[in-house]
């Protein structure tokens, strides 16, 4: 994924009470890495591949993962802000759930001020 891009899907997941932030997997590949509240982390969207998918780790191992969601390649931040947040990660194969999850109160933006002016402010 595009920085900027998993940038703003970042910033939309906070806004909807996701804690989720900005994984750099490598060079000039980004990921958006989501904290789930059993000490998890589901990492969206790391291996630079078109459609939309994720692993769920913990301590290092692979606990479950989501497989890749057809014609996602195609969808817009929004739509992505979405499929993430709609994600139910509780068995090893994650599926979207049928109902929304409960809203939770915003949450800042990942970095802050401070460290976007260290990034030069290059977002948009």
């Amino acid at each position: 994924m595009e920085e900027n891009r998993a940038r703003r899907v970042v910033d939309g997941l906070r806004a909807h009470g996701v804690q989720a932030s900005l994984k750099k997997v490598s060079v000039y590949q980004f990921g958006i890495a989501v904290t789930l509240p059993d000490g998890r982390e589901a990492v969206w969207d790391a291996d630079g591949t078109a459609g939309l998918e994720a692993t769920v780790m913990a301590d290092g191992m692979l606990r479950g993962f989501v497989p890749q969601i057809e014609g996602s390649e195609d969808w817009t931040d929004e739509q992505v802000v979405e499929a993430i947040w709609h994600t139910d990660y509780d068995k090893p194969v994650g599926r979207r759930r049928e109902t929304a999850p409960p809203v939770a109160p915003p949450l800042t933006p990942q970095g802050g001020v401070f460290a976007r002016f260290l990034d030069g402010f290059r977002y948009r």
